[in-house]
């Protein structure tokens, strides 16, 4: 999903092309689906990202969406892919490849939304924007999710690469300092 605005960010240019340790942050995620038991992977694009479109043009196959919101880009691109579907935001630029099929080999059926606890991303300094009460934890929606048919269900990791979204300024500084450091999925703050 790289069809949004990113106005949070209030950067000039496009979310998903903001780089961190030198890359786009959707270059970063797809690199993490190549490396990972993604068979297939597609770009969410629309109108609100024209620059993001032509940096992918010829590199992966694109999804086109009105870029009404995230949900009904969502429910767009699902209609032109086979499930289960992965989805992906391209705000996630510390995805690591194992991340991704840990994810992909917990998954049961259904679908599932995979969260990491919101007091990981508060101990790392990153926003929370979505927190939710689930099984007396409170927890944050990381991005990363499988679209079944069935029942909906809740993964939980505490992966600090999956906790750190790019939503505003201050995110993105942080990615910058954990992609520099190299993190692996344990918390380079020491928290």
């Amino acid at each position: 999903m790289c069809g949004g605005r990113g106005t949070r960010l209030s950067l000039a240019g496009e979310k998903p092309l903001v780089e961190i340790g030198g890359r786009a942050m959707v270059d970063r995620v797809l690199e993490a689906l190549a490396g990972s038991g993604v068979e297939r992977a597609y770009a969410v694009v629309s109108p609100n990202a024209p620059e993001t479109r032509a940096h992918l043009e010829g590199r992966v196959p694109t999804i086109e969406t009105p870029g009404s919101g995230y949900v009904e880009d969502l429910d767009r691109a699902l209609e032109r892919v086979d499930r289960p579907a992965l989805t992906v935001t391209a705000d996630l630029p510390l995805l690591g490849a194992d991340a991704v099929d840990r994810v992909l080999d917990r998954y049961g059926e259904g679908s599932t939304t995979v969260c990491v606890p919101a007091a990981l991303k508060r101990e790392l300094g990153v926003s929370v924007d979505t927190a939710f009460a689930d099984d007396g934890r409170e927890l944050a929606p990381t991005g990363v999710n499988v679209v079944g048919d069935g029942e909906d269900g809740v993964d939980v990791d505490d992966d600090v690469r999956l906790a750190v979204n790019v939503n505003r300024a201050r995110d993105a500084w942080i990615a910058e300092r954990i992609a520099s450091l190299g993190a692996n999925g344990t918390n380079p703050w020491g928290v």
